[in-house]
């Protein structure tokens, strides 16, 4: 059986001989520089030099133009060197060779790659010495060391695995004591909020808002008219709200002072991704002073349970509201993605988060 090699790009290409690479067709890569092509693709096969070099073949049906970095030089400095293998290599100048992605081996090694083929171009340095280009595409990628103890190999956030798990270690105390501290919130004025929007642009508008207190008391839960928009089919499919459930419903300018009046006589106001939330709801107040001071009130449940899943689900890969439900055991109240229903989901995450964020710490 032949040998193989498994290639960056996941290929595994075959070792051949010489005499097997000419029945084929295939081109070495200094045949292709002497006819001003490159490969576009991944070698065709491969074949090892005395000294123990890779020599690549290319198939000629997968080639394309070189730049002329590669083979253009002025004729009184354009110079060539035979390899011990046979392959001809040709001088180029330090600038063209890292335009065309050719490296000494000490700058691979800096890039954390292995050179394994037998140079592919050359320079001569002021003392008359020879330095050898490498093409980094053909390089082996080398492992990554931990960037804090600089032993063993990276294996999550630059960190080797016991690097990561005493930063994690210390990560998840802080978090846990940020967590179960107590702030000693009043329940009648921590209130949570969720929308539903016709898109998800600053031009769509709110067609459902929904607001509780921290007993679960509802303080506001309607569909919206929107003002300018029709349709949204794209949207309807998630929270199911159509343009004939909102059309004998209140605009969002006649909810402006109830929903003023709410906020305004609120000490938090958290939602499950506030960003989103905030960049639409702020509108209802006329001077940045005004947003500003709602902006300080708010709060995010999402970033919060990010924080909390990279300390204790490290493994986890998504954090919507219903990862948040599900990772933390809590039950669903309505249907998911519905504003009231997702805002009760919101308060019992946020309070499962922080069991002592409030004066008596039990929901009534």
């Amino acid at each position: 059986m032949k040998n193989t090699m498994k290639l960056r790009s996941g290929a595994t290409i075959p070792q051949i001989t010489r005499e097997e690479a000419e029945k084929c067709k295939y081109l070495t890569r200094s045949v292709l520089m002497q006819m001003h092509l490159m490969p576009k693709g991944d070698p065709a096969a491969f074949d090892k030099a005395a000294d123990g070099s890779i020599i690549y073949y290319f198939d000629p049906s997968r080639v394309v133009e070189a730049p002329p970095e590669q083979w253009y030089f002025p004729k009184s400095k354009r110079e060539s060197m035979t390899l011990d293998s046979g392959t001809v290599i040709e001088r180029m100048s330090i600038r063209n060779a890292a335009a065309c992605s050719y490296y000494t081996k000490e700058r691979l090694e800096q890039m954390h790659y292995e050179a394994i083929e037998e140079p592919v171009a050359f320079t001569v340095k002021a003392d008359g010495s020879i330095l050898y280009f490498y093409d980094k595409k053909t390089a082996l990628r080398l492992p990554l060391m931990c960037v804090k103890c600089g032993k063993n190999i990276r294996y999550r956030k630059k960190l080797c695995r016991e690097c990561y798990e005493e930063d994690l270690a210390v990560r998840r105390a802080e978090g846990d004591l940020y967590r179960n501290a107590e702030y000693f919130m009043d329940r009648d004025k921590v209130l949570f909020f969720d929308l539903e929007l016709t898109g998800v642009y600053d031009h769509d508008e709110i067609i459902s808002i929904s607001i509780i207190d921290a007993n679960a008391k509802v303080i506001m839960n309607t569909l919206v008219k929107p003002s300018h928009k029709k349709k949204w089919k794209n949207t309807v499919k998630i929270h199911g709200i159509t343009p004939e459930m909102v059309a004998d419903k209140p605009l969002l300018d006649e909810l402006i002072p109830e929903i003023k009046e709410i906020f305004d006589n609120a000490d938090n106001l958290i939602a499950y991704g506030v960003s989103t939330d905030y960049s639409h709801i702020k509108y209802i107040y006329d001077t940045e002073e005004e947003r500003e001071l709602l902006k300080k009130k708010t709060r995010c449940c999402a970033n919060e349970f990010v924080r909390y899943a990279h300390e204790h689900l490290p493994d986890m890969q998504h954090a919507a509201l219903t990862d948040a439900m599900s990772a933390l055991g809590i039950e669903w109240d309505g249907v998911p993605h519905s504003s009231i229903a997702d805002t009760v989901a919101c308060m019992k995450v946020w309070e499962k988060l922080f069991p002592n964020y409030y004066k008596d710490n039990k929901l009534s």
